[in-house]
């Protein structure tokens, strides 16, 4: 490719023109120019501060690279820039032990059931931090209970029943706490058409036939939150049903306000239970439209006098906009509804967290015991939330619950079968991925559903390098001031580039500069391994980030040399400008040469056992005779045994060809003998050659010995001093053998021979009979027989 036709946005030094740039690790991919660009990319990557690091042709994006990989490229630890993140605890108020029976009560605000309250975090790119989180329910917690009833005419008889619940549900809540409040408020529907009747008369008395009714309205605060349960009697025996048209209720109006107007109602920092008991569905965010209402619903308090005054003016809140108001203020709801709409609240229950749903008779009758059960639902399970987190922050939970139940992915924020006085914890991560647009701290919450306490996280990210704060601004290394030299490399300003900011995006002409990129006229700019930019080759980037080009030109590279066992230089040296640099004890243009000279050693602690010579760890014999990798295997020499068994057989049994010059020709050697052939000596417990030996002598006899050197003069046999003859024969089960076969084999041929007669007789038998059946005369009568009467008819008599 031609560097005439470079762009600019080349030059500045987007240097991934080829696809050898865009791959490798994600270090080098980022191309980062500065120390800050490069800890943004990865947990793994570093940066070199060595202002010597860079070696000719290298760009400063080489800065930036994996700790392993800047070590091996010659920067020391001291010299890179690797900052870590790390957590601060702020706030550790350790858990409350509350206890129902002393006499002294803690306040609301003085216990405490999350630990810790308030960490910050510095958070380095894609470097996960993990703190603990425990949570722990206190014993007599106090509780806020707001009754919430349709008032609308079906729920006429429950009203009665309801009458009496203050004081009731005061003495049955004294179990789990002395801290109870109860207050009530009542709900019909918006007061336009078509949902109620808006004649005069209706909106005076919506009930048929002689029923007394109240006026029909949409919520109504009663009671605000009390301790008086005779007040709460008091008032909701004067409360008179109402009546609308649909069958759908407006209570998601009445929820809404009951959520966001805290004062009205005088919600306390504590557990705060909503009861909504209705016999009929509801109407949501849309169904407005029927009233000409198109507003949606603003989510904020309309109280007035504590009536809802704006429901002809906003549509009904959506699901959505409702879980999201209750989360905000740690209410949960209990929906109290009869067995015919079960279902549909149950699938309401699935998207409000920190909600019950409860069976409530036709008459309101087991309200108390709904509460209660439903109460003691909520409150065994804790769920962790957290507020909306910062562009690429990512939080992950794990629970750890009772009986060391650990709880992943959705099912680690939750905790279930929770008991008062349980502890349980939370491991909680949280990780960011790039730093934010601004640069500034940003503050998150993590809280259990449905309680006021919550846990404060400041998170600061790391986005520049310490070394940064010393840098030079306008220094003169940076070519006379146009950037700012830190961390040992320049920071162009502005529409400068180059290793030292000495082009201008705007003064840069190729033309004139390719020559400098060029080794000689005939070459190719800078050896077509990199890119000219200012007049400088920079070379591109290998897919291995072990792998890279350098020299002025681009010419030297670190992955061309020979290569040995298919690995570079042999694995026991260095490629520097296509040329191995070998370690000690190597040579070879591919350093596969080894010096040492230990794999030639023969058993006889000699080189090559003294008939070679040791090139390049291999022995090469000298004598032709010998073979082997130490020279030590002579296929044409006698054997050692064979050599040797005259004299030992002569000197250990007086037997052989050389019993007579015995003492004249086999005193060389030293005899032992031993009792059995496990007395020999074997070849792992000597340091000298040694050989096993077994031989035969003139009888059959086997005889066995060992032969061996030591310091080439010293010769030791031993030698087993008992001989292995072979037994002679038994003669007794030969003859009574050859006996028992010749008899067996008379009988046999008799026994065929017998065999053969009756067979053959059996067959002339057979023969006979059957030309007997075929003869043609009477065997009664001789056919040679000639009677000797004869008879003569007078052929004149007429028998007259």
């Amino acid at each position: 490719m031609d560097l005439k036709l470079l762009s600019i946005a080349t030059l500045l030094g987007i240097l991934c023109s080829c696809s050898a740039q865009q791959e490798g690790s994600d270090c080098i991919k980022a191309n980062a120019q500065s120390c800050g660009e490069c800890i943004q990319v990865a947990e793994k990557c570093g940066w070199c501060t060595d202002a010597d690091f860079l070696k000719q042709g290298e760009s400063k994006s080489a800065r930036c690279d994996e700790l392993k990989s800047l070590i091996t490229k010659g920067c020391s630890k001291a010299k890179i820039e690797n900052p870590r993140g790390s957590i601060s605890i702020d706030k550790d108020k350790p858990v409350t032990n509350r206890m129902k029976d002393v006499a002294e009560k803690l306040k609301p605000d003085q216990i405490t059931q999350i630990q810790p309250q308030k960490l910050t975090l510095n958070l380095r790119s894609g470097e996960a931090q993990t703190f603990k989180l425990k949570f722990k329910r206190a014993e007599d917690y106090p509780i806020d209970l707001y009754y919430l009833m349709d008032l609308s005419f079906s729920m006429k008889d429950d009203l009665e029943n309801v009458k009496n619940l203050g004081t009731d549900l005061m003495r049955e809540m004294q179990e789990i706490t002395s801290d109870f409040r109860i207050g009530f408020g009542s709900f019909v529907e918006k007061t336009v058409m078509p949902y109620i009747s808006t004649t005069p008369a209706r909106l005076l008395n919506p009930c048929t036939s002689n029923e007394n009714c109240t006026s029909p309205f949409s919520y109504k605060n009663v009671l605000k939150l009390t301790e008086n349960g005779q007040q709460f009697n008091s008032l909701v025996s004067k409360q008179q049903i109402s009546g609308n048209l649909d069958s759908p209720e407006g209570g998601f109006d009445a929820i809404m306000q009951v959520a966001v107007c805290g004062d009205a109602i005088g919600w306390r920092n504590v557990t705060r239970l909503l009861v909504f008991s209705t016999d009929a569905g509801f109407h949501f965010a849309g169904d407005g439209k029927l009233g000409g209402i198109v507003l949606p619903n603003d989510g904020k308090c309309h109280l007035e006098n504590n009536m809802y005054t704006m429901s002809h003016y906003y549509d009904y809140p959506s699901i959505a906009h409702l879980v999201q108001k209750l989360s905000d203020n740690n209410i949960q709801t209990i929906f109290a509804v009869t067995e015919e709409f079960q279902p549909v609240y149950k699938e309401l229950k699935n998207l409000i967290p920190k909600s019950a749903v409860g069976t409530l008779s036709s008459n309101s009758s087991n309200v108390i015991k709904l509460i209660i059960d439903s109460y003691n639902s909520l409150s065994s399970e804790v769920i962790l939330e957290n507020n909306k987190v910062p562009e690429g922050v990512s939080i992950k939970y794990k629970s750890i619950c009772k009986n060391g139940m650990v709880g992943t992915e959705e099912n680690g924020r939750k905790c279930s079968n929770i008991s008062i006085g349980d502890e349980v914890s939370f491991d909680i991560t949280i990780e960011s991925q790039k730093c934010p647009s601004q640069g500034k701290s940003e503050t998150i919450r993590i809280k259990p559903l449905g309680f006021n306490e919550d846990v404060e996280i400041v998170l600061n990210f790391i986005c520049e390098c310490e070394c940064s704060k010393g840098g030079e601004p306008l220094s003169k290394i940076c070519h006379n001031g146009n950037g700012t030299f830190e961390c040992g490399a320049c920071r162009c300003n502005e529409g400068r580039i180059g290793r030292l900011c000495e082009c201008s995006t705007d003064e840069v002409r190729t033309d004139d500069l390719d020559g400098n990129c060029r080794k000689d006229n005939g070459t190719d700019i800078c050896s077509n391994n990199g890119d000219c930019v200012c007049g400088t080759c920079e070379c591109k980037k290998r897919e291995n980030p072990e792998e890279r080009y350098s020299g002025k030109f681009c010419e030297c590279d670190n992955f061309n040399c020979d290569r040995s066992n298919n690995k570079l230089c042999g694995g026991h040296g260095r490629c520097e400008c296509r040329v191995c640099i070998c370690d000690a004890n190597y040579t070879g243009s591919a350093c596969d040469c080894s010096l040492d000279t230990s794999t030639c050693l023969a058993a006889n602690k000699q080189i090559c056992n003294g008939r070679g010579t040791c090139e390049c760890g291999v022995c090469k014999c000298t004598n032709p005779k010998f073979q082997g990798p130490t020279c030590e295997i002579c296929p044409t020499c006698p054997g050692v045994c064979a050599e040797h068994k005259e004299c030992v057989q002569c000197r250990a049994f007086e037997t052989g060809e050389k019993k007579d010059t015995c003492q004249r020709d086999c005193s060389y050697f030293n005899l032992i003998r031993v009792k059995d052939r496990d007395k020999l000596p074997q070849p792992a417990d000597q340091s000298y050659p040694l050989s096993h030996c077994k031989e035969r002598d003139a009888n059959d006899c086997w005889f066995y010995y060992t032969y061996a050197v030591r310091n080439d003069t010293m010769r030791e046999v031993y030698v087993v001093e008992t001989l292995e003859c072979p037994a002679g024969p038994d003669i007794i089960p030969i003859v009574a053998g050859v006996v028992a076969g010749i008899v067996l084999i008379g009988l046999a041929l008799l026994l065929i021979w017998k065999l053969l007669m009756i067979i053959h007789d059996r067959r002339e038998f057979a023969k006979f009979e059957k030309e007997k059946m075929n003869a043609k005369w009477d065997t009664g009568e001789n056919p040679i027989y000639k009677s000797a009467v004869t008879t003569v008819v007078n052929p004149k008599y007429e028998g007259k």
